[in-house]
């Protein structure tokens, strides 16, 4: 594991989970009514996708171990540069379908137990 990848890791483990833990009990009517909740969850989708961004430059290998790594930046970049074209329903069953996978690979990575 290359010097930066644990802290790489770490800010992608705790974007995602932050992620999770605002969405809980939430719907999609939800986040489309909350502005705060929308942007903030969007941030921490593009601190993922920046994080990942990074790790795929400096670790290629550990970022290789993350499912779907460069769908992740490309997402993150549709965030930050397409804020105007960004569909609700795509970002809110990003986090219902897509966030546990990476979020379990980073933590087992990162060797901690689920």
């Amino acid at each position: 594991m290359q010097p930066k990848t644990p802290k790489l890791l770490e800010d992608i483990r705790d974007a995602a989970a932050f992620i999770r833990e605002v969405a809980l009990g939430k719907t999609l009517a939800d986040y489309r009514r909350e502005r705060l909740l929308r942007q903030a969850i969007e941030r921490n989708f593009e601190i993922i996708g920046e994080a990942m961004n990074r790790l795929a430059l400096h670790d290629p290998d550990a970022a290789g171990r993350i499912t779907k790594h460069r769908r992740i930046v490309d997402f993150r970049n549709v965030l930050t540069h397409g804020y105007d074209l960004i569909d609700h329903r795509i970002v809110w069953s990003t986090i219902e379908e897509e966030v546990p996978v990476p979020l379990a690979e980073v933590e087992a990575l990162l060797g901690r137990p689920r």
